[in-house]
């Protein structure tokens, strides 16, 4: 089967999801830690200016009869390299137009952003199909300095936290990001504080290539964090999955290293 948006993500990416859709190019979360506009082999600061992707749309239309015709189960995932629901789509709705097709071809959907309350009028559609849809949330930090900082552009702490609250409250199965991790005690802190209203957490960690986050990454005790990670989780009951990166270091401190 050939489709032209909906593809399948490859390495850490396809352990969020088997089929992932980007709607648009770009992103204007700002977030520092952000792979893709390496990805995208676009400069920063036009990454940070997104447009709607070409004919999305339509494609979309095409690629989602193409799935539903193959009788399609894998869940779809809104987005990897930008946000669905960052600040543009208050004016484009090219989610809203996408969530509809997708399910009206009766395809499994999962949401993954950081835009918290700007999502939440889409939770309407996703309540009416509640079995075929699924909506996570980044979680970074609980300061609001650090979001500022780590990213400008999205929603606030308590902002993502309503958006699970209201989609629980609804119906809708819900999932949280930790990853990446800048700070374990803030990570620690999210489970703690958001554990009633998730239905599970993804615990990876930092994984940068040059620069201050680098330097961060390389003074993170990643032993202890694994292990309080997985501790906190068991005792508060919370389902959850180690993210392939982490799990070495949730080994070596099993085994005595």
């Amino acid at each position: 089967m050939t489709l032209s948006v909906v593809y399948e993500p490859r390495g850490r990416a396809r352990e969020y999801s088997p089929l992932a859709l980007n709607l648009y190019r770009g992103c204007s979360h700002g977030c520092q830690y952000c792979y893709a506009s390496d990805v995208l082999h676009m400069q920063v600061e036009e990454f940070h200016k997104p447009v709607p992707r070409a004919g999305i749309i339509a494609k979309l239309v095409q690629d989602a009869k193409a799935l539903q015709a193959a009788g399609n189960q894998k869940p779809i995932l809104l987005c990897f390299t930008c946000d669905p629901y960052q600040d543009i789509e208050e004016r484009r709705g090219i989610t809203r137009q996408a969530l509809e097709i997708l399910l009206r071809h009766e395809q499994p959907v999962q949401i993954l952003t950081k835009g918290g309350r700007r999502s939440i009028r889409d939770f309407d559609l996703l309540a009416e199909h509640k079995a075929r849809c699924t909506y996570a949330a980044t979680l970074t930090f609980t300061d609001p300095e650090d979001l500022a900082r780590y990213e400008p552009g999205a929603d606030t702490y308590a902002g993502r936290v309503a958006a699970l609250r209201a989609a629980h409250r609804l119906g809708i199965e819900t999932w949280v990001s930790c990853e990446p991790v800048i700070d374990p005690a803030q990570t620690l802190a999210i489970i703690k504080e958001t554990h009633e209203y998730v239905d599970q957490f993804r615990v990876g960690k930092l994984n940068a290539r040059s620069g201050d986050m680098a330097k961060i990454e390389a003074v993170i005790d990643w032993h202890r964090f694994a292990r309080e990670a997985v501790d906190l989780l068991q005792d508060l009951g919370a389902k959850y999955y180690i993210k392939e990166d982490l799990k070495p270091f949730l080994r070596q401190r099993q085994l005595g290293v």
